[in-house]
């Protein structure tokens, strides 16, 4: 008889069918039209309907299945009983086939932490900006990001009626990262990406400093790592906090698990025990190939202005 899965393959092909469950909610809120739409901490920081069932579909179904682990999620919603509905029981039997790396067969549901980020791109979600929106459910263990899935719910939209709609994309260190067509950026050329609505002079100074050919602006941490692994964009370049601990977790570990890097901007890992405190507050610099290069030209002006 197959030795049962390792409890981190478990975790993982659960969570790819959470997040697509959650795709699916998100297109239906859309779809009904009716967002409510509320302001958190200002108009750039919103909460919708999806916001809140997404979140309340992924936490409640993985702490069904896995009731030990910790999950954090990025809304402060109170704890009302789940509908059944909103429960995805079912797993990617794909991802059940894989062996899991040595150095994370032993692991315990106590031992996990999940960060999760119901709907990542809020603004541009309302906005209509329907390909920045992702699901983000990242798994850490020891403090490191070391498994990802981020559904993209409306990837395709606008490739006409017969696209498959949405995807989801799935990594494990140690293993590789799956759902994507991996692509580097065109050598030689520097292209950025960074954010469209928390731009500042700190964010604008620093990507100047970079001397980039050109600059890509789109919503979503989980877009901007897309942008990378699938060869749009060179650097990911973030001077400023605003970036949270499960809007970097599931890319993270996508983009570790091609080889690429992510740190703040001093270089500094990020770290994702459940104790950790929730901002990223001294940015975020993100390659999949030529970390240092673009490392070592980020001004010592901008490290000094944002303390980690």
């Amino acid at each position: 008889s197959m030795a049962s899965p390792a409890l981190l393959m478990r975790v993982v092909a659960s969570a790819y069918s959470v997040a697509e469950k959650a795709a699916t909610i998100v297109r239906n809120v859309m779809a009904a039209g009716d967002l409510g739409i509320v302001e958190k901490t200002g108009a750039n920081d919103l909460q919708t309907k999806a916001d809140r069932l997404v979140q309340m579909s992924i936490c409640a179904s993985l702490a069904r299945k896995f009731p030990k682990v910790t999950i954090i999620g990025e809304e402060e919603l109170p704890a009302d009983e789940v509908t059944e509905e909103l429960i995805e029981d079912g797993h990617c039997e794909e991802i059940l086939k894989r062996t899991c790396p040595a150095q994370y067969t032993g692991i315990k549901e106590e031992e996990l932490v999940i960060w999760v980020d119901p709907l990542d791109g809020t603004k541009e979600y309302t906005e209509g900006l329907l390909d920045h929106v992702t699901v983000l459910i990242g798994i850490a263990y020891g403090g490191k990001a070391i498994a990802g899935v981020i559904n993209q719910p409306y990837y395709n939209y606008e490739a006409g009626a017969d696209a498959v709609l949405g995807r989801t994309i799935w990594g494990v260190l140690g293993i590789g990262a799956f759902g994507f067509q991996l692509t580097e950026a065109p050598p030689g050329k520097h292209i950025i990406v960074t954010t469209r609505s928390h731009s500042s002079a700190l964010v604008n100074d620093c990507i100047s400093a970079l001397n980039p050919d050109s600059v890509i602006r789109v919503g979503g941490a989980g877009n901007k790592i897309i942008q990378l692994i699938e060869g749009k964009a060179s650097a990911y370049v973030f001077a400023s906090p605003g970036c949270k601990k499960w809007d970097t977790c599931a890319p993270e570990a996508i983009l570790h698990a091609v080889g690429g890097k992510i740190t703040d901007i001093h270089g500094n890992a990020f770290q994702y025990n459940k104790e950790v405190k929730h901002m990223n507050s001294a940015g975020v610099l993100a390659t999949l190939r030529n970390y240092d290069y673009y490392a070592s030209r980020i001004p010592n002006t901008v490290k000094q202005s944002l303390v980690p």
